[in-house]
């Protein structure tokens, strides 16, 4: 069929034109004020676009427009919240540096505005956030992803309350995405290889403040029907298509950049997804310059940043050989290695020909930086990965963490970010980076911050009833049972939530393992509480769809509809009611199964109490000032006692602490030692979760010195990285000879503390020099278990003669600890240009 094509756009009377400039940007995501001038043309047409602002321009009718354009009140506001709009993008931030070159952030999904559905949780959200508090700081950052045509699926529940999946199509021309265009017009593409198969790809821009994402779309006409797939839908399609998405956002991603006339100095894998980029950035340079795959490796490590977000081994990405020889069958011949090296970079032991080839491995071995996303996460992560560096101590395993934070203005309610506002001063809009305006929290009178959050529990009831009745008319229920969705919960009643991705390890039927405790505190006349779930299960996941499913049989078998309620298709819109209308956030995850989690860091910057096991973000966080501890960080081999330990300790918190707290009212009416709480709570989570922390971190920690470093490797052709390349080559020819033949010490059986003591080390080297290795003394108190050196201290042994073929180091030290200590002697890598000196076989132990 021969179609003429033609974009169709809102006509705009002249004084509404800025209308689509705010449109078409994702400030307004983080901007209520904004969003209303979308909402003030047209309420029902709003509701109907579904939340688009872009779509409601359309559906509006001209004659309103007229209107509107005419109205002086709505025009006031409309110069208001674009002269801040201009203000914002032309403003001071936080980096002040050159922005030539940016760093590249890579994921798999974005989660921004329900406006652009391209997310499906977590991950998603926590993207989204990054790139706002990326554009609040200037940050000289772009973010890339792929523009899924379906995006994730709508949740629909059946009358039985089983999950079911739908898969609307997005309308790009009607949502905040600019295709990219070259000067001649037409779209700028790329390309990538898929088994021998050429698939191109378009880009297309979403602006979120200052900061651009760009994502690759395979939904062309040159394209076969299944390349065109690929982009579909998120986590979608069998293993093979995962893995076209990948190569598709590792490499086509970085090709995309570079069509795009962006240098991506440094990047960040932000999970596993996207590493193959390693590989395109290593070709890149051997193709551009001529090197040996060694030493355009060194040029790539110390510019690459990668996080983990998997706390258990089989959440991580892994192909099988056979299809990694179908996509990369090639690749060893382009970078000049063999096929068993190349797999070997996916493979946490090289050697094993069975093992399959894992990216959270790849992304490991090309990234000089790893993460973690909170204290126990890193903790976790290095456990998980220390067969890559061994004989290294676990301390020692070069991945760190910086915990998740959550996008303040993001999600904070509109109701209480006004609040704030008034008390905080512009300096919380202004200098989102000045964290200590969360101290004026004590300013806030009791009053004002109850009532305030009354009435997100009342939008938040209001809302939820909606839900059920747009549930029960689809579903066919008779009128009577519709009408009794007007009784389901109550604004006044102590309500929890609990809203996340079912998966059996989050155990959202924990609270249900007792019904006879939980009908009582559900059925209390004068101190009841109110339970609302929410939370989608992956398609494939059925354990986690019967979980869903049995919360809605234990209401109706209970008869406590009107208490216990389930909000089908949890997004954006329906987090932002539950985390700012709950009174407490539930989260009962199987420690240490939960890398960070971040919705209950939304509720806590809304004065939302946490309950929760001390696992992820909470693990840190948690003091009795700010919510309730699940237990005390326990561990069990027996999940069948684990859920008995722990569900009955959750009943004792509610009937014990909780319920009592929060119905303990004065004679005016106010819960004074719960608002307190509130008050801590907001203070605290404030300032420690915040995404700007958690960017100001990743800026110095990472950002910063993987662009240092980008600049000095790129110096003179290059040196620094093919002087590393040429190190390395001569140090692992020569490690098996390098010998630790004689240590003494002047150490005597007892020592007093103060007391120094002189360590000497004889060392074959061979050909290596004694200024390229690090000879160091390990030393620190025995432990009585293990035999071995725990909290250990490293001191740097110098090089102090040479005795025929042994070179001889010396250290002396004081005796700092009391108890019996220990010292031994190793030898690490050492090289001006390593960001660390822990690379994969290079540790020698005495």
């Amino acid at each position: 069929m021969n179609i003429s094509r033609y974009t169709v756009k809102p006509k705009l009377p002249n004084a509404l034109k800025p209308l689509e400039e705010i449109a078409r940007n994702l400030w307004l995501s983080w901007n209520f004020d904004a969003v209303q001038l979308f909402i003030r043309l047209d309420y029902d047409v709003w509701l109907r676009s579904l939340q688009s602002p872009i779509r409601t321009l359309g559906m509006v009718s001209q004659e309103r427009l007229a209107m509107a354009a005419k109205d002086d009140s709505y025009l006031a506001a409309l110069k208001e919240v674009y002269d801040r709009f201009q203000r914002y993008k032309k403003g001071e931030t936080w980096y002040r540096g050159s922005k030539k070159d940016v760093v590249a952030y890579f994921s798999m999904e974005y989660g921004m505005d329900v406006s652009l559905p391209i997310y499906s949780g977590g991950l998603g959200i926590l993207s989204g956030d990054h790139m706002k508090t990326s554009s609040d700081m200037g940050l000289p950052l772009v973010g890339v992803g792929l523009l899924y045509r379906q995006g994730y699926f709508k949740q629909v529940l059946n009358t039985d309350g089983f999950q079911q999946e739908s898969y609307p199509e997005n309308d790009w021309y009607n949502m905040p995405v600019e295709r990219k265009t070259g000067k001649d017009g037409e779209p700028v593409k790329i390309t990538v290889d898929l088994a021998g198969r050429m698939a191109a790809a378009q880009i297309w821009e979403v602006k979120v403040g200052r900061s651009p994402l760009y994502l690759l779309d395979t939904n062309i006409e040159e394209n076969a029907p299944d390349i065109r797939n690929i982009t579909a839908a998120l986590y979608g399609g069998d293993k093979e298509t995962r893995m076209q998405q990948e190569i598709l956002l590792g490499i086509g991603g970085i090709r995309a950049l570079r069509a795009l006339g962006i240098n991506p100095a440094a990047t960040h894998m932000n999970e596993g997804h996207a590493a193959f980029l390693g590989l395109e950035r290593t070709r890149e340079i051997m193709a551009d310059k001529g090197f040996s795959f060694e030493e355009a490796r060194e040029a790539v490590w110390p510019t690459n940043i990668f996080t983990t977000h998997t706390p258990v081994p089989a959440g991580n990405e892994r192909f099988d050989i056979g299809l990694m020889e179908k996509y990369f069958r090639s690749w060893p011949q382009i970078l000049g290695i063999s096929w068993k090296d190349f797999l070997g970079f996916g493979r946490e032991h090289p050697g094993d020909d069975h093992e399959n080839f894992c990216m959270t491995v790849l992304a490991l071995k090309f990234a000089a930086y790893a993460n973690g996303v909170a204290k126990l996460h890193g903790v976790v992560s290095r456990e998980m990965w220390k067969g890559l560096w061994p004989g290294l101590p676990l301390d020692e395993i070069p991945i760190g963490h910086v915990t998740n934070g959550v996008h303040p203005k993001t999600w904070v309610s509109a109701g209480m970010s006004d609040l704030l506002d008034r008390y905080f001063g512009p300096h919380f809009d202004e200098e989102p980076t000045d964290l200590s305006v969360w101290d004026r929290m004590d300013r806030i009178s009791d009053e004002e911050l109850w009532r305030t959050h009354e009435r997100r529990r009342e939008r938040l009831v209001a809302f939820a009833r909606d839900r059920i009745r747009q549930h029960l008319k689809r579903t066919g229920a008779v009128e009577r049972r519709i009408q009794q969705a007007e009784d389901a919960l109550s604004p006044y009643v102590l309500t929890l939530a609990f809203a996340r991705r079912f998966a059996t390890y989050k155990r959202g039927n924990l609270l249900l393992r007792d019904p006879e405790r939980l009908l009582r505190f559900l059925k209390d006349s004068d101190r009841p509480i109110q339970l609302i779930f929410a939370g989608k299960a992956h398609p494939m996941d059925m354990p986690g769809k019967e979980l869903i499913r049995e919360i809605i049989h234990f209401a109706e078998k209970y008869d406590v509809t009107s208490r216990i309620v389930f909000l089908e298709n949890y997004d954006i819109t329906v987090a932002r009611y539950l985390t700012s209308g709950a009174d407490v956030w539930l989260n009962t995850p199987r420690r240490p199964m939960e890398a960070s989690g971040t919705s209950g860091m939304k509720a806590a910057m809304n004065g939302v109490l946490n309950c929760s096991i001390l696992d992820g973000w909470w693990d840190e966080a948690y003091n009795p000032e700010v919510g309730w501890a699940i237990g005390q960080g326990e561990q069990y081999a027996d999940t069948n006692l684990q859920d008995d330990v722990e569900s009955k300790a959750l009943y004792d918190l509610l009937e014990r602490e909780i319920i009592p707290l929060f119905y303990q009212r004065g004679r005016d009416g106010l819960p004074r030692e719960w608002i307190k709480r509130m008050k801590t709570c907001m203070r605290e989570i404030g300032q420690s979760m915040s995404s700007h922390r958690m960017l100001i971190d990743y800026s110095n920690k990472f950002y910063f010195p993987a662009l240092k470093n980008y600049r000095r490797t790129i110096k003179d052709e290059y040196a620094e990285a093919k002087s590393l390349a040429a190190y390395f080559t001569k140090l692992r020819s020569a490690w098996d000879n390098i010998k630790i033949i004689k240590i003494e010490s002047s150490a005597r059986p007892v020592m007093q503390r103060g007391d120094a003591l002189t360590v000497t080390a004889s060392i074959e080297l061979g050909p290596v020099s004694p200024g390229e290795l690090q000879v160091e003394l390990y030393h620190g108190s025995i432990s009585n278990q293990s035999n071995e050196i725990t909290n250990a201290r490293r001191t740097e042994m110098k090089h102090i003669s040479r005795e025929g073929n042994a070179d001889i180091f010396q250290v002396r030290i004081e005796c700092a600890d009391t108890g019996m200590q220990g010292h031994t002697v190793r030898i690490l890598p050492k090289h001006d240009a390593l960001v660390h000196p822990y690379r994969t076989g290079l540790i020698k132990w005495a």
